[in-house]
């Protein structure tokens, strides 16, 4: 539980102990009320006996009379008592109320911190831009003490009727107030997160509303130009360290693309080596079978002319696989576009679209369903095209409504129908004309090893009951 969390509990607590009490006491109050009605029916019975007993010995005119007196005293304290509970009752419920209010606050703050929401006040583009505006804060935040109008006094004081020592006493009071005020900042600064900036800010204005309220007796202040200042220096922090942690992202990202490429062109190179060692292998083959079919004849001859014919199929298919990584190194942006699920992971209508340069494509989507995930990916397209980067970034850019995170643009899953991506697809590929291969897509998802791990589950349960 979290200390927020503990703090709503305690105010329940609160609020339920104070509720308890004043139940007790008003059943407190009811019993006194019989125990009073019984005292005045014990009377009663005692005047009746009395009277049976001795006649008319007793006036009953001095009974009535004290009786009377007995009863009187009584209801003044019960309306004593009655005016007690409901002082206290009011007293109570407007502690109650005071609770109430605050517990409120504090859910809403809990709220807003849980979200995290921060409105960005300054959009710079890189972290170089932040750095600079960060140090011209600083160095307004050093002018203002230099020049004395971080914190004010509004009176002139005498010391020992000395207004030089009057001076000394306030300048280092004020010297005391700033270093409060700049320790308290700066803690909140430092510890700055995306989730905790407006608790961080509302930190600051209150310890500026508490210094300068201690130091209304000696009329002096914290300007609210130095406030500004630090509350300034709050969100570029902030803002500077979310865009640090984009910036690393990105690298990170961009780093990864690069040894994608590498291994893509790697690749490429080892399947035109390869194509040129089998082309190299068949010609000779072929070259040797011709000059071996000129000294047979018959069967033997016939036979030979067939493996003939099978070498140079073979030769041509060696070509056109050499040709083909040639041209695959050629075309930088030539690639495929992938469509995958994995509905073990992350449930129903939820897909991956990426995009890859290597040649055996399923490649990088068996490293993607490797441990970071529990189950393996179901592949549900692979569109080879031309401009595989132009295509997947025009697809992100019409489905970003989409995105399960919106935050974070480098993460490729879409929550939508698998009828509408390939609609937007072939929408795409009408205006670009950049998709080589036949847009096949494949709409169920085999995800054998999730189906598998339900199927075990129920026999399981089926088991146990």
């Amino acid at each position: 539980m979290t200390p927020m969390t503990y703090l709503l509990l305690f105010l329940s607590i609160g609020l339920a102990t104070a509720l308890a009490l004043t139940i007790k006491q008003l059943q407190h109050l009811k019993k006194e009320r019989v125990v009073d009605r019984q005292k005045l029916q014990e009377a009663d019975k005692r005047l009746q006996k009395a009277d049976l007993k001795y006649g008319g010995m007793i006036s009953r005119e001095d009974s009535v009379k004290e009786l009377d007196t007995q009863i009187a005293v009584l209801n003044n304290q019960l309306q004593q008592l009655n005016r007690q509970v409901q002082s206290e009752e009011q007293e109570l419920s407007s502690k109650i109320s005071v609770l109430k209010t605050r517990l409120q606050g504090l859910e809403e703050q809990e709220i807003v911190e849980a979200f995290g929401f921060y409105e960005s006040k300054y959009n710079f583009q890189d972290t170089q831009d932040y750095k600079q505006r960060l140090d011209r804060i600083r160095a307004q935040q050093k002018q203002l003490i230099k020049s004395k109008k971080a914190a004010i006094c509004n009176t002139e004081w005498s010391v020992e009727g000395s207004l030089q020592k009057g001076k000394k006493m306030t300048d280092d009071f004020i010297k005391l107030v700033l270093r409060a005020f700049n320790g308290e900042c700066d803690a909140s600064i430092v510890k700055v997160k995306y989730n905790n900036i407006k608790t961080m800010e509302n930190r600051i204005k209150k310890a500026y509303g508490d210094l300068n309220k201690l130091s209304q007796t000696t009329r002096c202040e914290i300007t609210s130009s130095f406030l500004n200042l630090k509350l300034q220096e709050l969100w570029l922090t902030h803002e500077y360290q979310e865009k640090k942690y984009q910036e690393l992202e990105e690298q990170r990202i961009i780093r990864e693309q690069m040894r994608e490429e590498e291994k893509a062109l790697r690749e490429i190179e080892i399947a035109k080596q390869d194509a040129e060692k089998e082309e190299r292998r068949y010609q000779e083959a072929l070259e040797k079978a011709r000059r071996d079919v000129e000294t047979l004849t018959g069967k033997a001859q016939e036979e030979l002319f067939i493996k003939i014919e099978e070498l140079q199929q073979r030769l041509a298919e060696a070509e056109a696989n050499k040709e083909r990584a040639i041209s695959q190194a050629q075309l930088t942006k030539s690639g495929h576009v992938y469509i995958i699920s994995n509905i073990g992971s992350f449930g129903e209508d939820v897909y991956k679209i990426g995009m890859t340069r290597r040649l055996e494509p399923m490649d990088r989507v068996k490293e993607l369903g490797s441990a970071s995930v529990p189950f393996p990916f179901d592949v549900h397209a692979m569109i080879f095209c031309e401009n595989a980067p132009e295509l997947e970034s025009m697809l992100h850019k019409y489905l970003g409504d989409r995105r399960m995170n919106k935050e974070n643009t480098r993460k490729e899953f879409f929550q939508v129908s698998l009828d509408e991506i390939v609609k937007t697809v072939r929408q795409i590929d009408e205006e670009l004309k950049i998709c080589k291969s036949e847009i096949i897509v494949t709409k169920i998802a085999e995800a054998s090893d999730y189906r598998k791990t339900l199927a075990r589950e129920r026999q399981s349960n089926i088991d146990c009951n």
